[in-house]
């Protein structure tokens, strides 16, 4: 079994297969390491952020770069290797081993402490600042916890800050306090005070120390992480409020998260607010049903109060791992770059947060290539080993094994983009799976345009499977994309095949427009009667070629042909036009009839064909048309009218040549309709015409009847009452003479109200003429005499005057006055009634 551990190739853990992605990768520790393990075992590493130091059960210690290349190599001892020890700065190394030796020596110098010891010495810790003169300490562990300090003359001096409770066992300097292990606990000693501040007993005392050692770990100054058995405690160092001192040391320790875990643990490291724990894993085999070791677990956690929230959990295929304990494995960490080392006797395994290049990895693997595609489009110039163009072709390829043809060639479109040499390559991959219809509305038709050759070869497949597409492209790509001459011989020869064909017949009409042979498209869109032959001959100004298709374009659409020709009057004549439908009056008619509607003078010289048009083809217009034309020949119309029995428009005729009478007499004679006669005889207010009327209705009482309701408000319906014969019967006579009442009534109430009003009218009138003559008028320096021309108050005020002032705001001084010849003692305005503007009577004389 560990012959086939050693020999395993791969260097990651072996992940479930599920959807849910690691939050770390793995790789091994190899070279120099290699070679190590290969005739020797680890027993503990140190970690520093620029090297790394391994020490082996043989005694030895290496220092490591990171890729796991040796840099030095020191032998210290027979025997293993129980701790190594860095400085914060990395120039300063603290080794123990089995055999009691403890060694802290200058890396970078020769300063060098040896001390060997009676018994094992398991944890040496040199002070985080040793590189400075005044912080030369250490401490050793074994059976008492010594420290050591370098005093004067350069001598070192120990003092024991703890023992008589077993082993100590693990030791973690940080800042100025020292956490260490032993049987019964875990202790802090602020080195400050020299005050030991807390003691958490460990929970499960059945558990041998030596085989499930306690884990520390400092996450910051103040806070330390343990581990042991299978329970964890985050503990936080706190000051202790000044009221509450007494004898007590100045800080104390508080438990803030405190959980179980199902495995025993080997190792904690802190990633960001979570934990990474190193686990012992022991599980039954399936097989002989007894305890076996399984692979360790790397597992990160969200500490809660009281529990924890697992986040990833990854096995870990060490070498070796069957024949390990929990005290054979160690986690250690760099802060600095987030990376892990589970060191195990056969294997060191390096733990990485996964970066972006990693998640888009693992998303290519699981086939999630959209997202790798999103991923690498987000973080693109963070990304080192991934490109968004490899990500997407694989995508599209992706896709095409898949047989999403459609959504494979829509992404084309965002992932070639611009560049034409894949656009072509991909085009020729759908060719080969026979999907080239897919791709092609998504192909480039302006920047980039690719070779013609790619779109006549994508018409080719419509062409020869599907006319309504083909017909589609055509109508979509703009006609230099491809060379119009061979995709409309490619048409011709089709339409051998089906002449009939009216979508292909469509194209090849507008293949020749895009060709600007106008001509052949105009003939094809008129043999189909197709919609766009009207915007065709607008937009490419066909007028000249349609002269001899008026009727065609008629027969298509007359209302749209009319307006057209009409619009375009200036290049195709009314003349021409009206000639050209010389054999088609019925079209004639329609052209003619929108012609007078825009304009009744244009075509008057059409005015006489038009009667027998409208005659023909148009009846209930001929009235309005006879009515509005000033043109029309009133001889002619009367004469087809009259040959058709058209009564309405001959008594219009009728009257209009003054023939009153005889129009009447056809009213009551052939449409035997009072009603209209009465009109028309109001129209027309003739007295003659009212006689004719009554002569005619005296002997038919319906007409009678007609009569007396409307002619009272025109005639004096005595003259009609008086000459109806005795006896005569006439329907609702009693309702006839009654409502004359009433209409006699109605005047003169009418008049007495208008006699009312202007009565009201007149007396409001004089109120206010009176209102106004009473008013005062301004009389100042600015008012001249209109007689003698001079100012109309003296510049004196103090000398007599006397101004008359009139209701027209004439003034004159009263000595300028022209003496009034009249009896009447009234004056008048001299001026006004010159000018026959009315009289004005004086309003005001001003004596002085």
């Amino acid at each position: 079994q560990e012959t086939r551990s050693n020999e395993e190739s791969t260097d990651e853990s072996e992940e479930d297969e599920s959807e849910e992605e690691p939050k770390l990768k793995y790789e091994r520790l190899s070279n120099g390491v290699t070679e190590i393990l290969q005739k020797d075992a680890a027993s503990c590493m140190t970690v520093h952020e620029k090297f790394l130091a391994l020490g082996t059960h043989y005694g030895k210690v290496y220092l490591l770069d990171v890729q796991g290349n040796i840099t030095q190599k020191f032998d210290v001892s027979p025997v293993k290797i129980n701790q190594i020890s860095l400085d914060e700065s990395g120039e300063h190394m603290g080794v123990c081993s089995e055999d009691g030796k403890v060694q802290v020596f200058g890396l970078y110098s020769a300063e060098e402490f040896h001390e060997t010891f009676d018994c094992p010495i398991k944890i040496v810790a040199v002070h985080p600042h040793f590189v400075r003169s005044h912080f030369k300490q250490f401490v050793t562990g074994g059976k008492k916890l010594l420290l050591y300090e370098r005093g004067w003359m350069n001598r070192w001096k120990p003092s024991v800050l703890h023992e008589g409770e077993g082993n100590i066992r693990n030791v973690k300097w940080r800042g100025h306090l020292i956490a260490w292990a032993n049987n019964m606990g875990v202790k802090i000693l602020d080195m400050i005070s020299k005050q030991r501040i807390t003691n958490v007993p460990r929970d499960d005392i059945s558990l041998r120390p030596d085989m499930y050692p306690c884990s520390l770990c400092w996450k910051d100054n103040l806070t330390l992480i343990i581990g042991w058995g299978n329970s964890v405690k985050i503990c936080s160092v706190k000051e202790r409020h000044a009221s509450e001192m007494r004898d007590l040391p100045n800080r104390y320790v508080e438990i803030v998260f405190q959980f179980d875990t199902e495995f025993y643990i080997s190792g904690l490291a802190p990633i960001c607010d979570q934990l990474v724990i190193l686990s012992y894993v022991k599980e039954i085999s399936e097989k002989t049903e007894v305890e076996c070791c399984a692979r360790p677990r790397l597992d990160i956690v969200q500490p809660l109060p009281e529990s924890c929230e697992e986040i990833s959990s990854d096995a870990l295929t060490v070498r070796g791992f069957q024949e390990n304990e929990c005290r054979d494995y160690h986690l250690e960490y760099s802060e600095g770059e987030s990376l892990f080392y589970i060191i195990s006797p056969r294997d060191v395994v390096v733990a990485k947060e996964r970066d972006q290049d990693d998640h888009i990895d693992w998303l290519l693997e699981k086939k999630k290539y959209e997202e790798a595609l999103m991923a690498a489009e987000i973080s693109q110039k963070t990304i080192k080993k991934h490109k968004i163009l490899d990500i997407g072709l694989a995508y599209i390829n992706h896709l095409v094994e898949k047989g999403e043809y459609d959504l494979a060639a829509r992404k084309c479109q965002k992932i070639l983009g611009k560049n034409t040499e894949l656009w072509e390559f991909e085009v020729y991959k759908f060719k080969e799976i026979g999907q080239l219809k897919s791709i092609s509305r998504y192909l480039p038709r302006r920047d980039p345009v690719l070779k013609p050759l790619i779109y006549e070869m994508v018409l080719h497949e419509f062409l020869e499977s599907d006319y309504e597409g083909f017909a589609t492209l055509i109508k979509e790509w703009p006609g230099d994309l491809y060379n119009n001459t061979i995709i409309v011989q490619a048409v011709v020869d089709h339409l051998k095949k089906d002449p009939q064909n009216r979508t292909l017949l469509r194209t090849l009409a507008e293949l020749y427009t895009y060709d600007q042979r106008y001509g052949r498209a105009l003939e094809i869109y008129l043999t189909l009667r197709h919609k766009d032959v009207f915007q065709l001959i607008h937009k490419h100004n066909l007028f000249s070629s349609i002269r001899d298709k008026i009727v065609l374009l008629m027969d298509f659409d007359s209302e749209k042909a009319v307006d057209m020709l009409l619009d375009n009057e200036d290049k195709i004549s009314i003349d021409r036009v009206v000639e050209e439908l010389e054999n088609r009056p019925e079209l004639q008619h329609v052209y003619l009839h929108k012609l007078f509607k825009r304009d009744h003078h244009k075509g008057q010289r059409y005015h006489e064909k038009q009667i027998s048009l409208y005659a023909e083809y148009d009846r209930p217009n001929l009235l309005p048309f006879l009515r509005d034309s000033t043109h029309c020949p009133l001889e002619k119309a009367l004469e087809i009218c009259q040959q058709r029995n058209f009564v309405e428009e001959t008594v219009y005729l009728l009257s209009r040549m003054g023939n009153s009478r005889s129009a009447l007499k056809m009213i009551m004679e052939e449409l035997q309709d009072v009603d209209k006669a009465i009109e028309f005889a109001k129209e027309q207010d003739d007295g003659e015409l009212w006689e004719d009327l009554i002569l005619y209705s005296i002997d038919k009482p319906p007409f009678i009847t007609g009569l007396l309701n409307n002619i009272g408000t025109h005639v004096d319906p005595i003259l009609l009452i008086h000459r109806i014969k005795e006896g005569m019967e006439i329907p609702n006579l009693r309702d006839s003479l009654v409502k004359i009442l009433q209409d006699y009534n109605l005047q003169i109430l009418l008049r007495e109200g208008c006699k009312k009003i202007l009565v009201a009218d007149s007396l409001s009138l004089l109120k206010k003429m009176h209102r106004t003559q009473m008013k005062g008028v301004l009389v100042d320096e600015e008012n001249i005499c209109e007689s003698c021309l001079s100012p109309i108050l003296p510049s004196d005020a103090s000398k007599s005057f006397s101004v008359v002032v009139f209701h027209c705001r004439h003034m004159f001084h009263r000595e300028c006055l022209p003496v009034s010849n009249t009896v009447s003692s009234v004056q008048f305005c001299n001026i006004c009634s010159a000018k026959h503007r009315g009289p004005g009577s004086a309003v005001l004389e001003m004596k002085k």
